[in-house]
């Protein structure tokens, strides 16, 4: 029994982890989400209508990021990358700041480990803001291996 407690605890403590981690990739939409929610129930809405109005407006904001991103080229398309990074890199920043002051002491290994987590977070919330769009080429994924025969392609190089 004490065997099964461990592992689920092990099993709790990885979910939380991974749900922070989450949460720290989409800070943006995450806090633009709640804040609506919480405008919202203050204004009288209720607890379903807040829950509601918060999963709409952090929805619409990480597709309209998405969209904006896919169909502007780069001055725009890199502010909107800035707008989504920064706050996920704080996020990160704070949050592996916070788990690994829970299993060491130093302060300078806190650091590196916080800003491990930060560098992660926002080359992830990148990534998931980049899902829809296209390569610069044009070409469609970039790739030259054809699915059916794995056998190269000559794209006229």
């Amino acid at each position: 029994m004490l065997a099964l407690a461990i592992v689920l605890s092990i099993v709790g403590l990885g979910f939380f982890c991974g749900l922070l981690f989450r949460l720290a990739i989409y800070a943006l939409p995450t806090f633009a989400g709640l804040a609506a929610g919480l405008a919202a129930l203050h204004s009288g809405a209720g607890v379903g209508g807040a829950i509601t109005v918060g999963l709409l407006v952090s929805g619409a904001i990480l597709t309209l990021g998405q969209f904006v991103f896919a169909a502007t080229r780069t001055p725009l398309r890199a502010i909107v990358a800035l707008i989504y990074v920064v706050p996920a890199a704080i996020a990160g920043y704070q949050v592996s700041f916070a788990l690994a002051g829970l299993g060491m002491p130093g302060s300078v290994w806190q650091a590196a480990f916080a800003v491990v987590g930060a560098v992660v977070s926002g080359c992830t919330a990148f990534a998931r803001l980049a899902l829809l769009a296209s390569p610069p080429d044009g070409r469609g994924t970039g790739s030259v291996c054809s699915p059916a025969d794995g056998r190269l392609h000559d794209q006229g190089r």
